[in-house]
């Protein structure tokens, strides 16, 4: 049981949960984001 409800966390919930220190956005968003942002300028 610890190791699915790990798995949900890490895997599932946190990619998707908005985190407010990155604009509230989730942690892929902002990954993606920044991947787009760098691309153009780069």
């Amino acid at each position: 049981m610890r190791q699915v409800v790990f798995e949900y966390i890490e895997v599932d919930y946190n990619k998707v949960r908005r985190h407010s220190a990155i604009g509230y956005l989730s942690p892929e968003a902002f990954e993606l984001n920044n991947i787009a942002y760098y691309c153009v300028q780069f």
